[in-house]
């Protein structure tokens, strides 16, 4: 019974912190460096030593959670690979990672602001996501839908550069759809 007992109490402190990272995922998202602990404890609906149980400074939940983005990014365009259209895969996840941009970026300064980054898990996922998008990219050269002589470097830059030009720019939607379509013409086979 007792057994069970410590099931249950190890299922309830997992809820508890896939609650918290939830929480403090669209939190940060938000607020940015701004955003509280405190705040991501009171909607996760748990005390603030809760969350320092789980997470023993800012710096690392907010590690916590980029580190789990980054993996769930890297898993949808992992999950692209086997898609019959590379070229649409492709186009379709750049597309869908600088709509997501806003929100990692805000994350990601609040880990900077909270003294964390650098060499870490965050960084190791991060090169995850990369190579993700880099097996799309060359799917993507394979089946033709995109030029054969640019590599990954100057394709996430471009990535990183739209990225942060779209979550800062305070562009109109028309506008970001018209500069991603000027970046993906120029991506394209001549």
């Amino acid at each position: 019974m007792a057994q069970t007992g410590g099931r249950a109490r190890r299922a309830d402190a997992q809820a508890n912190r896939d609650r918290i990272l939830d929480v403090a995922e669209d939190v940060f998202g938000r607020g940015g460096e701004t955003a509280s602990t405190d705040e991501v404890a009171r909607l996760a609906g748990v005390g603030i030593a809760t969350v320092f149980r789980h997470f023993p400074t800012k710096a690392a939940l907010l590690q916590a959670v980029l580190v789990r983005r980054y993996d769930r990014l890297r898993g949808q365009a992992e999950a692209l690979l086997d898609t019959p259209d590379p070229g649409a895969a492709f186009y379709g996840f750049f597309r869908h990672l600088v709509a997501d941009a806003a929100t990692k970026i805000a994350i990601g300064d609040a880990l900077l602001d909270a003294g964390g980054g650098g060499d870490g898990a965050a960084t190791r996922a991060s090169a995850g996501l990369r190579r993700a998008v880099g097996a799309l990219l060359d799917r993507a050269q394979q089946a033709g839908a995109v030029r054969d002589d640019v590599e990954l470097p100057e394709v996430y830059a471009l990535l990183v550069a739209t990225s942060r030009t779209a979550a800062h720019g305070d562009l109109e939607a028309e506008v970001k759809a018209r500069m991603l379509a000027v970046v993906f013409d120029g991506l394209r086979p001549r």
